[in-house]
């Protein structure tokens, strides 16, 4: 870890015996410090294309540019590049059976379901909506014509397919249609508080 590492060793001699989920905290605390690094790199080149092509641009509208990006690499770090930090450092599995993609909507949420444990089953399905509420928001927040609901949505389904086929490929989760539903589902309940807060603006205005 390039920036995180003396906090996460602090909380790892701390607490990492009281915790049955402290790898989950250990990823998380990895898949931050990659989006960092990566976020900074953004910022870098964003701001020599921004001189280079004397672009004109608020500081507003580049903070939420770049929150947006730490956000998205953040999720692909959380979700796909688990295991280090660098292209070369992943394997590919490119001939992994077409089987192992559950292509069946809400088989392995009802298993999940009727687990021993609702936590699993909680994560699975509010926290992959909540994930992608974000990606609702920020899009048609960021672009200078603002997309509508379907290709909000459209780019959701796109980007969390995206994910689950990586996942397959990196051998780094499950690949599972659940999963872009949920995503989707996300995306939409973005882009709809979005247009809430759009109109409560224009409301207030007036």
């Amino acid at each position: 870890m390039i920036f995180l590492g003396p906090l996460y060793t602090y909380i790892f001699e701390k607490y990492a015996t009281r915790f049955n989920h402290f790898p989950l905290i250990r990823l998380s605390f990895y898949a931050v410090d990659k989006a960092i690094l990566y976020t900074l790199f953004f910022v870098t080149l964003r701001y020599i294309w921004v001189k280079v092509k004397k672009k004109n641009t608020s500081f507003g509208r580049e903070l939420g540019l770049t929150i947006f990006v730490f956000y998205v690499l953040l999720l692909f770090a959380l979700t796909v590049f688990r295991d280090g930090y660098f292209i070369w450092q992943f394997k590919f599995y490119w001939h992994r059976p077409l089987s192992q993609i559950n292509i069946i909507p809400l088989v392995e949420t009802i298993k999940l379901l009727n687990g021993q444990s609702l936590v699993d089953f909680f994560y699975n399905l509010y926290g992959n909506i909540v994930w992608f509420v974000p990606m609702g928001i920020f899009i048609p927040a960021l672009t200078e014509r603002h997309f509508g609901f379907f290709k909000v949505v459209l780019i959701g389904a796109l980007i969390s397919t995206s994910i689950e086929t990586l996942q397959f490929i990196l051998n780094t989760g499950v690949t599972d249609i659940d999963d872009v539903i949920f995503n989707t589902l996300g995306a939409a309940v973005g882009y709809f508080l979005y247009f809430v807060g759009k109109w409560i603006k224009k409301l207030i205005k007036i």
